[in-house]
């Protein structure tokens, strides 16, 4: 089988394209024939060893998949080959086939493209949990959405008006704000040259927003942390921007705020049964297309490192998706 693959830990420009034996499942496994993969920024931090975790090597990146299973393990009983799924793991997706832990696989309804699926998974499932498990948004209150055009950022917009609130898209050009608005972002500001803090203060009549949702970091965190209100919570979601933020912890005790750390991942292993109705739930109102992932562009393996680029200099909008 062909896939991209990475020998040591580097520039993502290393990445290649090789032939590779198509896996065999373990007793608990599944092979799955990949029609998608989504890219995400996480994938470039693993190729680049930034992340939290450091896969052996060699390794296949790709984090998310949907496709096909072609091959079960002797103790999988929910499956049979032939199934449709979607499925996500922390490497393996950016290949022809892939072998997934079985608890880590899910069916992909009818009504749902594997592109589609493949774009969902990893966005809307740490979005979901962020808003819904840690920030414990409430209709009526108001979300800022900084990196707001980006993968994560249009899910956000998605979730937290379909949950009923208001929401504030910043990002750093016109182009990527027209995006947030056709997502149906309630305002917007352009971060380049608006200053955000006098902004947010205009936008909610000085009160403050409710929650902040980060994917970015960087010089931005602190002044959306100053920007919440009475019991605002802050979602720390990762570091596009490369810089991991330090903030005064004063911030924290004024307006009893919060500073909320997510890592939808480990709490998904932790709480299995809780991430598994979320899961259900996304895939309802994906089904429904009440929730809608941008795609910006789909592209072939051998473009894979180029794309990882864009990536971290921030030059895309919504999903990458990936066709082996």
């Amino acid at each position: 089988m062909r896939a991209l693959v990475c020998t040591s830990f580097g520039p993502v420009g290393d990445l290649s394209v090789q032939e590779l034996p198509t896996p065999t499942p373990g007793e608990r496994q599944v092979v799955i024939r990949v029609a998608a993969a989504g890219l995400n920024y996480p994938d470039a931090l693993i190729v680049q060893g930034k992340y939290q975790a450091r896969p052996p090597l060699p390794f296949v990146p790709g984090m998310e998949l949907a496709g096909t299973i072609t091959a079960v393990g002797a103790r999988v009983e929910a499956y049979r080959v032939g199934d449709a799924v979607m499925a996500t793991g922390q490497t393996g997706a950016f290949a022809e086939a892939c072998v997934v832990p079985v608890e880590r696989v899910m069916r992909r309804p009818e009504a749902i493209p594997p592109d589609v699926a493949a774009a969902s998974l990893i966005t809307y499932g740490t979005t979901y949990h962020a808003l819904k498990d840690r920030a414990r948004l409430r209709p009526g209150e108001t979300v800022l959405v900084l990196g707001a055009a980006g993968g994560v950022g249009t899910a956000a917009i998605e979730l937290a008006k379909l949950m009923g609130a208001r929401v504030i898209a910043a990002a750093l050009s016109q182009a990527k704000l027209a995006v947030c608005r056709r997502l149906g972002a309630d305002a917007v500001v352009d971060y380049a040259t608006e200053p955000l803090r006098e902004r947010l203060k205009e936008l909610t009549g000085g009160q403050g927003v409710d929650v902040v949702y980060d994917p970015v970091g960087g010089p931005y965190a602190e002044v959306a942390l100053r920007g919440t209100g009475w019991d605002g919570r802050y979602l720390v979601i990762g570091f596009a921007a490369g810089e991991i933020p330090k903030v005064p912890l004063n911030l924290a005790l004024l307006n009893a705020r919060s500073i909320l750390g997510v890592y939808w991942g480990d709490w998904a292993q932790r709480q299995p049964a809780a991430n598994q109705a979320n899961c259900t739930q996304l895939a309802e109102w994906i089904a429904a297309e009440k929730l809608r992932p941008v795609i910006s562009e789909r592209l072939p393996l051998e473009e894979v490192p180029l794309a990882m680029l864009d990536l971290i200099e921030r030059r895309t909008h919504g999903k990458l998706v990936v066709v082996p």
